[in-house]
């Protein structure tokens, strides 16, 4: 299928590994030329070399704090008028809420919900003007399920998904849709870190985690960042266009609810 997107633009955060890396392959791949950004500037770098080898296209890197004020005008300066923007930043950390003080909120707060937020304010209006826009949040499966020691992630993210919500219905009738995608286990750094976590808590090895939370889900695996972006680029699609304000559950069916 022509995804009908090749010669867009499009900011892709959080994109040099796993599942943000994944979304910006799969729009290269479709004609899409990418701007990615993320902290590690030899990562970026790494990942940009693949996605240009694979697509042959031009990709440009932004190496920077996106949940940062100066984070954010760098990679809107390399990118200033997308037509498809992907936000994604790391999740934070898990513990017990007990131990999270005002500043903890804080950070969760703007780097999983305000910092998108913000990326769409500055750029949600040229969509507008252009007939054309397509902007995908990298949330979690928390919204749907909380994760117990999740909390900052499931109070932040779903802040953002209640924002989205009212505005996705706003911006609709002009060809610009906001959706949300939800991964549950992808194979990702982020899946070794809660799988580290959960083994400290319980005195289980991490491997012992990582079997038993594969053989939970009903896929009988995790996902993959490849999966993943090919969703998202759907989503950014020209046949995506009655899509919008949803939320998108990735999990191998680990959700039990009909609904």
């Amino acid at each position: 299928m022509d995804l009908g997107i090749s010669g867009k633009r499009a900011l892709v955060c959080g994109a040099s590994k796993g599942l943000g890396f994944g979304c910006a392959q799969a729009l290269a791949a479709e004609g899409v030329a990418v701007t990615i950004v993320a902290r590690n500037f030899d990562a970026l770098e790494q990942a940009a070399e693949e996605i240009r080898r694979s697509s042959g296209l031009t990709v440009t890197t932004v190496a920077g704090d996106i949940t940062t004020v100066e984070g954010r005008r760098r990679a809107l300066t390399a990118c200033a008028q997308p037509d498809i923007l992907i936000t994604n930043a790391g999740g934070p950390p898990a513990g017990d809420f007990r131990d999270w003080g005002r500043d903890d909120w804080i950070a969760a707060l703007d780097a999983n919900m305000l910092t998108p937020i913000e990326l769409i304010k500055a750029t949600v209006d040229g969509m507008l003007q252009r007939g054309f826009g397509r902007i995908v949040n990298i949330t979690s499966s928390s919204v749907k399920a909380p994760i117990d020691i999740l909390g900052l992630s499931n109070g932040a993210r779903s802040g953002l998904t209640g924002f989205v919500a009212g505005l996705a219905r706003k911006t609709v009738a002009r060809n610009v849709t906001i959706n949300n995608l939800l991964p549950g286990p992808f194979d990702t750094e982020r899946l070794a870190a809660i799988a580290s976590a959960a083994a400290a808590a319980s005195g289980t090895s991490v491997d012992a985690v990582r079997e038993a939370r594969r053989l939970q889900n009903p896929a009988q695996r995790f996902g993959t960042p490849a999966e993943f972006g090919a969703m998202c680029a759907f989503l950014c699609s020209s046949h995506a266009g009655y899509l919008t304000g949803q939320n998108i559950l990735l999990d191998g069916g680990a959700y039990p609810g009909t609904f």
